[in-house]
């Protein structure tokens, strides 16, 4: 592929930034505010988003009881939700909160709401039976037990991280575990953003608080990020950094911006506009209010690394990179759908796969079984298992192309990495190298090991 040459001299830096992030990660604890993206009917009437913290040094024997990490566990998400079998908090490991899968291997390439169903109540079954049990029928209960796991399906998600120390995680594992955890949940009062100040100011007495002006008094997690961002610039001797953990590709509606309450009054026409009408002098305290607090000014994804399942986080992808990968999958879609050069590939595999049963391979990573004529086919939905079953090519290819089409029709390039739309490309390659009659898998290739040795 013919991408704009990359600067050895940055990636360089770009390496020896990460082998110091790595390493640093090693040395010390740490929590991580989770600003979580605004989604589904909730996003449309308020789009304050979700708020949780991932403790990096803290992990749990179940979901309810906490203990240190050994070496090797990654920690966990502590986060409030109402409806939880009436807990206050609950505790899970990070790649299922973020995937609802156990390892990196099984993160499917293409999300929909019965590969995330499926998901969610599989790992429901083996982890989650007495906080959310079976119904009488002997299927998923209801109740917000889903948002537990596999958060990074419904959203794209901000995280803004603090140093710690193991003494600190232990006083809160101490704490947690003696303290009754019975749900009190109330919208303005004791909702998942006062959870995560309550836990900030347990690390940081006293440095967290709410906003009566900009919120009009009730916490919000956009607020609390904000002050995280600040309370780290006042003090430079602690390790701190920002991640973005971008929304799995897929044909789950995509997330929306995460706003406070006067800026999510002010940037919704459905309220503003009415109220301009009504009342021009409560709208105008709202402009004013909206002005003088600087609410929209806040960036979350400002300077953020991406995350990558895994791996160390890594720089976005550029603008320029992004436009460049966009240019050349257009040309390739071009090469498979001559009849269609603007196909929208991802909408064609979401009603395949909508139609499709899922379940899991003997490794327990997802697996599409789809009719094909009078032929029942496995596909593997995974970056691990796409290439290893005896499904068509050309079903193959579509996933591929489906994915990185998703993948690439981002609001911006600051939630993709290189590595993983690499690895993409790689996996489309092989489908595309194995036709006879392509002349784009040869033309794809010349231009796949021309961008690799740009990057030597």
């Amino acid at each position: 592929m013919v991408l704009r040459h990359i600067q050895p001299m940055r990636r360089a830096v770009s390496a020896l930034f990460l082998l110091v992030l790595a390493c640093a990660g090693i040395a010390h604890a740490s929590a991580t505010l989770l600003l979580e993206e605004p989604y589904g009917k909730l996003g449309f009437f308020t789009a304050t988003g979700h708020a949780a913290v991932y403790l990096s040094g803290v992990c749990a024997d179940n979901p309810l009881v906490l203990r240190r990490c050994a070496p090797g566990e990654t920690g966990v998400v502590l986060s409030r939700y109402d409806g939880v079998a009436g807990y206050d908090w609950v505790a899970i490991p990070l790649i299922p909160y973020l995937y609802a899968v156990e390892s990196r291997e099984d993160i499917p390439l293409f999300a929909d709401a019965k590969m995330t169903a499926f998901l969610r109540d599989r790992y429901r079954r083996q982890y989650l039976e007495d906080i959310a049990p079976d119904t009488e029928e002997g299927g998923a209960p209801g109740g917000n037990w889903y948002e537990l796991v596999g958060s990074s399906y419904d959203r794209t998600i901000y995280g803004f991280e603090i140093e710690t120390t193991p003494e600190q995680d232990d006083a809160l594992i101490r704490k947690l575990n003696s303290s009754a955890n019975e749900s009190h949940f109330h919208l303005v009062s004791r909702n998942c953003a006062d959870f995560a100040k309550d836990i900030l100011n347990f690390y940081y007495p006293k440095s967290f608080h709410r906003s009566v002006v900009a919120d009009v008094g009730m916490t919000t997690p956009k607020q609390m990020a904000k002050m995280l961002t600040k309370y780290t610039v006042r003090h430079p001797e602690l390790q701190s950094s920002r991640l973005v953990i971008s929304q799995v590709p897929g044909s789950m509606p995509r997330s929306s911006a995460v706003h406070g309450v006067v800026e999510s009054f002010f940037k919704s026409k459905k309220y503003i506009v009415p109220s301009a009408v009504v009342s021009p002098i409560f709208a105008g305290c709202v402009v004013a209010v909206y002005v003088g607090t600087g609410a929209g000014h806040f960036d979350p994804g400002r300077d953020a690394m991406v995350f990558v399942a895994g791996n160390s986080p890594e720089p976005p992808l550029d603008r320029e990179d992004l436009r460049a990968y966009r240019e050349e999958l257009k040309r390739v879609l071009v090469g498979s759908y001559p009849d269609s050069p603007n196909a929208n590939v991802d909408k064609v595999w979401s009603k395949l796969q909508s139609k499709s049963t899922t379940t899991v391979d003997a490794q327990g990573r997802p697996l599409l079984r789809m009719r094909v004529g009078d032929n029942l086919v496995e596909v593997g939905a995974s970056a691990e298992n796409v290439l290893s079953g005896q499904a068509p090519p050309q079903l193959v290819r579509q996933l591929l192309e489906a994915r990185l089409q998703s993948e690439l029709s981002g609001r911006s390039a600051h939630a993709i990495t290189e590595t993983e739309v690499e690895r993409d490309w790689k996996l489309l390659e092989k489908t595309m190298v194995d036709r006879s009659d392509s002349a784009v898998a040869s033309r794809y290739t010349q231009h796949s090991e021309m961008h690799r040795g740009n990057q030597r």
